[in-house]
């Protein structure tokens, strides 16, 4: 539900920004750039998607409760970090394209 909102008010907002624009090239590159932050957000979703599936196969590996995380359990977690930081910083990136493209003539 949240995240419908969340499409709603982003498709809300891209298209009052491209009512503003004056030419077609401007509305050319606002196109573009909103499809660059559209695919950024997919992208952190689905890293987020992959690493809680990760986390919760370590999750699986430690079979005790004694409260320390087995050597392979550690690792998976930081496997799953890695790869939630590496589509943040390609999404990063993504949004500074996507801001050059608004900025270009």
């Amino acid at each position: 539900m949240m995240r419908n909102n969340l499409v709603l008010a982003l498709f809300s907002a891209s298209v009052l920004a491209l009512a503003a624009c004056d030419t077609p090239a401007e509305n050319a590159n606002e196109a573009e750039a909103e499809k660059l932050d559209e695919a950024a957000d997919a992208l952190r979703d689905d890293a987020e998607a992959t690493a809680d599936n990760m986390e919760n196969q370590a999750d699986a590996m430690d079979t005790r409760t004694d409260g320390v995380d087995p050597p392979a359990e550690q690792a998976q977690e930081r496997a799953a970090q890695n790869v939630r930081d590496a589509a943040e910083k390609k999404a990063d990136a993504m949004e500074e394209k996507a801001d050059a493209q608004r900025d270009a003539p």
